[in-house]
């Protein structure tokens, strides 16, 4: 056996060869300064859909990206078979800045988060007014992953043939949320539709809301015929919706002056991602007041500085009452 002491001389030492003839692996990567940009539609199985131009590419993650995994909305770079024929596939090699995210968990237990929709402008939270019967603890969860995350709420009532809105709008009327009320027959007539669109315009809409209130449906009179999701109904027994949509997915609305974004139905919305502290972002006239508050304050204890700040006239009492139990559905679940 060969033995070297301290003072070797380099040129004697043998090296391994590279059998294969390759070049060693490096940290640096290309910067594919010449990729497509391109927006993620769906994904499906590790295969993700994308819009080029006027062409649908299919489109694999690059390895390069490592543990960074686009979702619908993404604005991404591809290099490759840009053609969009059959049997090709395209490489997402860059995934740009997300301008705002939705996000959500499992449960409040749960400590994965799961992105649903990036880049979207707005989040349309669609609820019926009756069969099944409104979840407002939900409703109110997703509120909170819009202001956490960058999304203005649209809340969309359906089924007012059924149930009046009066009681939904009594509770939400505090926070200046816009909203759209329709009927079962409206949403056949295509009235419906009409009535949404106009918040939609220009805008990347994502909609989500819990099983058989009507979601789906709604999106399909707001897309070309061509682009339309199956839907489902409601069980009579249990007053749940069955699940027909199973991905996310981006489409264009029927005259392309805007995106939506069908989500599949929800039958929970976990915040365990979500700070407490930042929801207080969405109430600007409240913010000030907080200076004073003691340290960790959960804005409903004695001592919250909030009750002074709006006895003082700073901001209306039903604001910070708003406040308040949006910032409780941090604590409960989302069925009580």
């Amino acid at each position: 056996m060969r033995r070297y002491g301290k003072h070797t001389d380099e040129d004697d030492i043998r090296a391994r060869p590279n059998r294969k003839g390759n070049r060693p692996r490096t940290n640096i990567r290309p910067k594919h300064e010449d990729a497509a940009e391109g927006m993620v539609l769906t994904v499906d199985r590790g295969r993700l859909t994308c819009l080029v131009g006027d062409r649908t590419i299919l489109a694999m993650k690059a390895r390069e990206l490592g543990r960074k995994a686009a979702v619908v909305g993404d604005r991404v770079a591809l290099v490759g078979d840009l053609s969009g024929k059959k049997d090709t596939l395209a490489r997402i090699v860059r995934i740009e800045e997300r301008a705002s995210v939705l996000r959500r968990t499992a449960d409040d237990d749960d400590p994965f988060e799961r992105v649903v929709v990036a880049n979207a402008d707005q989040l349309a939270i669609v609820t019926a007014l009756a069969d099944p019967e409104p979840r407002p603890r939900l409703i109110d969860r997703c509120l909170v992953a819009a202001y956490d995350g960058g999304l203005t709420p649209l809340l969309v009532m359906t089924k007012s043939d059924l149930a009046p809105p009066d009681k939904l709008l009594e509770l939400y009327g505090d926070l200046d949320i816009p909203y759209v009320v329709t009927s079962r027959e409206e949403l056949v007539a295509g009235e419906a539709a009409r009535l949404v669109q106009d918040h939609l315009d220009g805008k990347i809409t994502a909609f989500v809301g819990h099983s058989g209130v009507g979601k789906t449906t709604l999106v399909n009179t707001l897309v070309a015929m061509d682009r339309r999701r199956s839907t489902g109904h409601v069980n009579a027994v249990t007053g749940r919706g069955r699940h027909t949509t199973t991905s996310a997915l981006a489409l264009p609305l029927a005259d392309d002056k805007g995106w939506v974004v069908d989500t599949p139905g929800v039958r929970s919305f976990g915040l365990a991602h979500i700070d407490p502290s930042r929801v207080i972002h969405a109430f600007p006239e409240l913010e000030p007041g907080t200076v004073n508050c003691p340290r960790a304050c959960s804005h409903d204890e004695p001592d919250c500085a909030l009750d002074e700040w709006v006895a003082e006239g700073h901001a209306d009492p039903a604001r910070l009452y708003s406040l308040r139990r949006l910032l409780a559905t941090r604590e409960r679940k989302e069925g009580d």
